[in-house]
């Protein structure tokens, strides 16, 4: 009978376990932002001017059109500033997963981490938890900065169905960071360039600053592949036109779908080059 009891109890201390280093990990990735919080306010600077920029470009467009054109400056004005505004969200998520594996090289605690009984799971979800949260505050800051700037007209606007369609990307842009965390993995000479280049690859064929119907049918191929594709034009007909949560549940369940395929392969192809990686000596700090 003690025997069994003991077999019951023992799953208890792992979970509270993973749980200890879940929270960890989260909290690690905090005190990396508070050691270099001058340069988080110097990002998110250039993040605010960047995204003013492109609403102020909205405000030009009117007097490049000629006299017989017209054109809806206040809507191509939340048009382009609501996809700037997601483009930070989304790729500073994009960012903090895939670029995890090079922050712990730099530190020189790449060894340390992957070398500990920890789960690759709880590893992976302590990072993309202080993500997702990180990148809120600073998409909240970067609103009250657009909303100080500009006279945005949201009367028409569904806030309720964007925040289910942005709550419904987050789990495919993590699930995308996690397989592209993998390159510097694999290639610590190269691997952050390469991370860098599939986030250009996705502000390209995404439509975050025009529709996707103006690119050349291969890229318009691979945009439609893009879960960001889907959440801007998700939130765009929420916060334009309108949208209701019935007709978005098509784009919801797209996402959804997509990150319960992208989530679990990505840390399944994750775990088999950190093997890789273990097997070659590719876990030093100089690669």
């Amino acid at each position: 009978m003690s025997t069994q009891i003991r077999d019951v109890e023992m799953p208890s201390p792992g979970l509270r376990f993973e749980a200890n280093a879940f929270l960890g990990f989260f909290e690690r990735q905090r005190n990396l932002y508070k050691r270099y919080w001058i340069w988080e306010v110097v990002w998110l600077v250039y993040s605010i001017v960047s995204t003013l920029s492109i609403g102020y470009l909205a405000s030009g467009l009117g007097s490049f059109s000629g006299s017989n054109a017209h054109v809806d400056i206040a809507r191509a004005q939340l048009y382009l500033l609501i996809g700037s505004l997601l483009w930070s969200y989304l790729s500073l998520m994009f960012f903090d997963v895939s670029f995890a594996i090079a922050w712990e090289r730099w530190e020189g605690t790449i060894e340390y981490t992957f070398m500990a009984p920890v789960r690759r799971i709880t590893h992976l979800l302590g990072i993309c938890s202080f993500a997702i949260i990180y990148a809120l505050l600073r998409s909240v800051i970067i609103m009250i900065a657009i909303a100080l700037a500009f006279h945005l007209d949201l009367s028409h606007a569904d806030v309720g169905s964007a925040l289910l369609v942005l709550a419904a990307a987050t789990f495919p842009v993590l699930g995308l960071g996690i397989f592209t965390s993998i390159l510097p993995l694999l290639s610590p000479e190269k691997g952050e360039q390469m991370a860098v280049a599939v986030q250009g690859v996705l502000l390209l064929v995404s439509g975050v600053y025009y529709p996707i119907t103006v690119l050349p049918t291969v890229l318009r191929v691979v945009g439609q592949a893009s879960p960001l594709t889907y959440t801007l034009s998700g939130i765009r007909s929420a916060l334009l036109d309108n949208a209701g949560i019935d007709s978005l549940l098509g784009t919801v369940l797209v996402l959804l779908v997509m990150g319960a395929v992208l989530i679990p392969s990505g840390v399944y192809v994750f775990a088999r080059a950190e093997r890789r990686a273990k097997r070659l000596g590719l876990l030093k700090r100089n690669g």
